[in-house]
């Protein structure tokens, strides 16, 4: 049994909660899976995966085993980097989280890293909050970009590379074919007075947005809820619909949809977003790259026009 590539198998299984699309995943069949974790379990000697007709998740064995895969394929990924890199050209995997909201941001993050070093292959997941707070601590994730106000972050042993400040807009369709710029501003109060498309509950964006309201007295009562960023924005083709959407999100937004844009005031609501990596984690050169880029100042200034 090659015991990197069982671990690897388990790791994607719980990552995807099914068996035929970790399988796919892992570009093998599901009877390879499914048979690499049975051998994992008997070299182990606990059950691993708690079965029947579909995957129900791991056992309290398999958490523990789960938790020292994310360690050893971590350490066996930098050590692969560090024998086929140079100082000049770092190869390898990066995997990156980052929250929905600031996908956009994270792939164009991507791109210039792949254009920078052709070597480095970049895999970027879209994330919740917590999600990437938990990558990053079992370290199924190299860096992330999300919210590093966040409480947990705080409570969390990570490092942090302030990015932007993320600000907010109230959008809907453009029926009579103005400059999205030319916009007035608006405030939190008559935004939630929108019928309004919102993300979730569970997403971190959307505490932002209803605590940004409450703090006018308002009360937001979405007409549509999705934990789609896409699924939003498409909504918005519907004239009848608003909703509050980050700086990061209006070219992607106004691409699909002809959008009139009015900046969110009373108040002003700023919000810091950055990469995070975690503090007691072995740097790969991959990383090392890609924390060089997230401290450029070029790059930068790309951001501040967010």
């Amino acid at each position: 049994m090659n015991l990197l590539e069982a671990l690897r198998y388990l790791t994607a299984l719980e990552q995807h909660r099914h068996f035929g699309r970790a399988a796919q995943a892992c570009r093998i069949t599901q009877p390879a899976l499914s048979n690499a974790i049975r051998a994992l379990e008997q070299e182990l000697g606990v059950p691993v995966v708690r079965r029947a007709r579909l995957y129900e998740g791991l056992t309290a064995e398999g958490e523990v085993v789960l938790a020292h895969a994310h360690r050893l394929l971590r350490e066996a990924e930098s050590l692969r980097q560090e024998l086929h890199s140079r100082v000049d050209a770092p190869r390898g995997a990066l995997q990156i989280g980052a929250i929905p909201t600031a996908l956009a941001v994270a792939g164009r993050f991507a791109a210039q890293l792949r254009s920078r070093h052709a070597g480095i292959e970049p895999v970027l997941r879209s994330l919740s909050s917590p999600e990437i707070e938990n990558g990053l601590e079992n370290l199924s994730l190299d860096m992330a970009l999300g919210y590093i106000g966040r409480e947990q972050v705080k409570a969390r042993a990570l490092q942090i590379w302030p990015q932007y400040e993320e600000a907010y807009f109230l959008v809907r369709r453009d029926v009579a074919g103005g400059a999205a710029g030319d916009a007035q501003p608006t405030t939190w109060r008559e935004s939630a007075a929108q019928a309004l498309v919102m993300l979730t509950p569970d997403m971190h964006n959307r505490t932002i947005v209803e605590e940004a309201m409450r703090s006018v007295g308002a009360e937001p009562r979405p007409a549509i809820e999705t934990n789609s960023v896409l699924a939003l924005v498409a909504a918005l083709g519907d004239a009848s619909l608003a909703a509050v959407l980050p700086g990061a999100l209006l070219d992607v937004a106004s691409g699909l949809t002809p959008l009139r844009v009015h900046p969110l005031i009373e108040p002003t609501v700023r919000t810091p977003i950055g990469f995070m990596t975690a503090a007691s984690a072995r740097t790969t050169p991959a990383l090392r790259a890609a924390l060089t880029l997230a401290q450029d100042a070029s790059w930068l200034q790309q951001l501040s026009r967010r």
